[in-house]
């Protein structure tokens, strides 16, 4: 099966992860929140699809650029369901998780962003970040 280098990287497959728990969050929202579910699942979505956008990027600067995005989606989506939570919108279970998910995500985009992005390792993938 052919890969692409995205789908090597822990930080994107950890996002994956998310847009599905976010997802199931978002379908459980009131039905007067659906401002909220849409928000949840777009950020998550924007995680994913901006951690893509720069493992295919070649500069530097721009690959760099689009794991800061990636950090600031995943960011907006913490104080998502930080308001989701305080508006109690969900169970604890569900925020739990998809804060440590989240944690995760924010880890490995800011090790991406500070390490020399686009330098390769002798596997082919990023420094720094563990991948399968």
């Amino acid at each position: 099966m052919i890969r692409f280098h995205h789908e090597r990287l822990d930080a994107y497959r950890t996002a994956i992860e998310f847009v599905v728990a976010a997802d199931a969050i978002a379908s459980r929202l009131p039905r007067g929140r659906h401002y909220l579910a849409d928000q949840l699942r777009r950020a998550a979505t924007s995680i994913t699809l901006n951690i893509a956008e720069g493992a295919g990027e070649f500069s530097r600067g721009e690959k760099s650029r689009f794991y800061r995005i990636a950090r600031r989606s995943a960011a907006e989506c913490t104080a998502i369901l930080d308001v989701c939570q305080h508006l109690e919108l969900g169970t604890p279970q569900d925020f739990k998780e998809s804060r440590e998910l989240l944690h995760r995500i924010i880890s490995m985009l800011t090790r991406l962003t500070q390490v020399h992005p686009g330098t390769e390792t002798e596997t082919g993938t990023e420094t720094g970040i563990a991948t399968a």
